[in-house]
């Protein structure tokens, strides 16, 4: 078991090893470089993503070409654009590579499959949908009525491994503010000690 995808299936979802190799077979696994993209904008998300190396970000771009960073996905985190993969609509989102990615890819039928052979998979699964809504309305929570430095505090939080492998425009980005901002930011947590 040397996939660090059934490594998580085995690990934290709790599949039962005669699951594994069930599971191991409706899947795919797709090597992408650096800039590759995954979804555009006003297609349809046919796939999710389960990042086994490397990291993925999902961003939509108003109509003045500015970009909105929503989600970063790095090892061992799933990415989709779950709207428009559930409901078959046009994302108003795109997914693209930020590192030299090694991916899991599978649908929606993978989900109702998995969760048919696997007791475990069908339960950790609602769980992931449950946080991430969870993440979502504290995301729009802090976007809505926290200060920049509390925002930057919750990024460090969620996403510690990131800071060094992202620009800081785009960390910027995902928190609403700008890179002058951020750096104000950083420079008065770095006085306050802040690791």
């Amino acid at each position: 078991m040397d996939s660090p995808f059934l490594k998580y299936l085995s690990q934290t979802v709790h599949v039962k090893q005669e699951h594994l190799p069930l599971l191991d077979e409706l899947i795919s696994r797709r090597q992408l470089k650096k800039n590759d993209v995954l979804l555009t904008a006003g297609q349809v998300c046919k796939h999710m993503f389960f990042v086994e190396e490397g990291l993925l970000r999902l961003f939509s771009t108003d109509e003045n070409g500015k970009e909105h960073i929503v989600q970063f996905a790095s090892e061992n985190w799933f990415m989709s654009e779950r709207g428009s993969l559930y409901f078959g609509t046009p994302s108003e989102f795109s997914i693209d590579v930020l590192e030299d990615s090694q991916l899991v890819v599978f649908d929606q039928e993978f989900i109702e499959k998995a969760s048919s052979i696997s007791a475990e998979f069908r339960t950790y699964n609602e769980y992931l949908l449950q946080n991430h809504i969870r993440h979502l309305q504290k995301r729009i929570n802090l976007l809505i009525g926290a200060s920049a430095e509390q925002r930057y505090i919750e990024f460090i939080n969620l996403y510690a491994d990131l800071t060094l492998r992202i620009p800081q425009w785009m960390i910027a980005s995902y928190l609403g503010i700008t890179p002058e901002s951020l750096s104000r930011v950083r420079k008065g947590l770095s006085r306050q000690n802040f690791k």
